[in-house]
């Protein structure tokens, strides 16, 4: 009996043993790798902190309140995953330069498994060789500098068509004060459409104006919205993925049945280039998708065929060239309206340099450079995408902290851009600051205090097609019509982030021409 007592009592030392040189080790491990990045508090069971950030603020407003209170870098959960979450330009220039490779990858969700082409859509695409090529023949057929300057004449075309339609309204709608009532998110919606549906797919007059009646342009419009809307939809399948099979709020469903839809339309143009390529007409303007049949129809791409590479790469430029324009534009005219004395600077230096007697042309942007310090100031404020996000592909260190592998990644660019370190008087609308104290920071990724458009390799491609179509925009609508507020209240600036940050109400506002009838008359001649 006391020779087993004594191996029992032996066994269980060297057990005892074990257990403790396993937790040192572990923790000599553990140690090794470096402190993690603090936890915010109140994460609920299965759910995280989405309770927390369900709320009517808006979600890159509540990670910067609680930046104020945890640091700069913290982490939550959405459901089971984990976010680091970067709210300074030091932590955000070690991730998109030291850790860029790192950090170039998208997490992935049921969005991008029912709306994206199972991820084949450029924006959402692994980072690698179908990437890169991707992004190869999207630049080389409509994004890069010399191919925008060519498409210069496009883009006025449509800007003054809707210039003209507009006038044309108001000949037809004004009051007897010679004013009109018009939604802007509406006209920049559709002009933005017209823009890109020409150059993508050479298709003329789809998206219409402000008061298009056409029940297919309409149809197409309602299902891009839906689908930009459900493309920034975190589901409880996202978050809790047991929970999927229940599929609660229909957003599933809800997903391929848009997709579906616009899928059918782009699918459509496809079968009409093709047709139109066997015409060998050599005259005819070549569009995006002429440009994508011309690289790769009947090949494939790391596995991918021709067919879904175009689609998806068509897709991702008419969804990239919309929603992020209509914000920009929407966010500055709501800040010149709130801010009439920077208005009447922005109208003044457009009659200095242009007059009244002809259209802003892209060749008179060069020296609007006020009109250019306004844009630069609303994207400072109003950042597009104010939520830059990834995911870690490797186990790394980020301002200190040790992060694993697998954890998503949330850039706050608005809590970054308007850290009072970096920028006097963060939150007030001052454009003059772009034309002194900050004249040589710029939006390319290259000022990671400054970064609206993302940074490193996976920023956005369209930077110079979407700033050029911006500035010839706003200075065109703005050099045509006087614009003033419908009342004496301030313009409501709340905002939600679905895809990009887009102002939650309508944009009425009141409008009258400034130029003389001929000039309207003449525009398209």
């Amino acid at each position: 009996m006391d020779l087993v007592q004594n191996c029992v009592n032996a066994a269980g030392v060297g057990i005892f043993s074990l257990i403790i040189l396993g937790l040192v080790i572990w923790r000599r491990f553990k140690g090794s790798n470096g402190r993690e990045p603090p936890m915010v508090s109140g994460s609920w069971p299965l759910l995280g902190h989405l309770p927390m950030l369900s709320g009517s603020k808006a979600t890159h407003h509540i990670l910067g309140d609680l930046a104020d209170r945890y640091g700069h870098v913290f982490t939550i959960k959405l459901g089971s995953a984990v976010v680091l979450v970067v709210n300074n330009w030091e932590s955000a220039k070690e991730c998109f330069t030291i850790n860029d490779l790192n950090v170039s990858y998208r997490p992935s969700i049921l969005m991008t498994e029912h709306m994206t082409y199972n991820q084949c859509m450029l924006s959402f695409s692994p980072y690698g060789a179908y990437w890169r090529k991707i992004r190869k023949m999207s630049n080389s057929g409509i994004l890069s500098k010399n191919k925008v300057d060519l498409l210069s004449d496009i883009r006025g075309l449509e800007v003054k068509s809707s210039i003209q339609e507009l006038f044309n309204f108001w000949s037809r709608k004004k009051d007897e004060s010679n004013f009109m009532l018009v939604e802007m998110k509406q006209w920049f919606r559709e002009l933005a459409l017209n823009v890109i549906f020409h150059i993508a797919a050479g298709k003329k007059d789809f998206g219409g104006d402000a008061t298009n009646n056409d029940k297919e342009a309409q149809k197409y419009i309602k299902t891009i919205r839906k689908f930009l809307r459900l493309i920034g939809t975190y589901t409880v399948a996202d978050a809790i993925p047991l929970l999927r099979w229940f599929d609660f709020g229909g957003y599933e469903k809800d997903m391929k049945k848009t997709f579906k839809e616009l899928d059918y339309l782009i699918g459509g143009w496809l079968e009409e280039h093709r047709k139109k390529a066997l015409d060998h007409d050599e005259k005819r303007n070549k569009d995006f998708i002429d440009v994508m049949l011309t690289m790769i129809d009947g090949s494939t791409i790391e596995g991918i065929d021709s067919d879904t590479a175009i689609k998806a790469t068509t897709m991702a430029l008419i969804l990239g060239a919309t929603d992020s324009s209509i914000a920009i534009h929407t966010w500055t005219i709501c800040l010149l309206l709130n801010n009439p004395h920077t208005l009447e600077k922005v109208k003044e230096e457009i009659d200095i340099n242009v007059g009244k007697e002809r259209c802003v042309n892209e060749s008179d942007i060069n020296n609007l450079v006020y009109l250019q310090a306004v844009v630069n100031e609303t994207l400072r404020l109003y950042p597009p995408v104010p939520l830059i996000t990834r995911e870690f592909a490797e186990d790394c260190n980020i301002g200190g902290y040790y992060v694993k592998k697998g954890t998503r990644l949330f850039t706050n660019a608005w809590k970054i851009q308007t850290d009072p370190i970096m920028w006097p008087d963060p939150l007030e609308f001052k454009p003059e600051r772009f034309l002194t104290t900050h004249k040589d920071v710029d939006f390319r990724g290259h000022h990671f205090e400054f970064i609206p458009f993302g940074c490193g390799r996976r920023i956005c491609p369209g930077i110079t097609f979407g700033i050029r179509t911006t500035y010839l925009t706003l200075a065109t609508f703005l050099q045509s019509f006087d614009i003033s507020k419908p009342s004496s209240k301030p313009i409501d600036m709340s905002s939600i982030v679905e895809v990009t940050n887009i102002k939650v109400t309508p944009l009425d506002i009141l409008i009258k021409p400034r130029l003389s009838p001929k000039i309207y008359e003449n525009m398209l001649s």
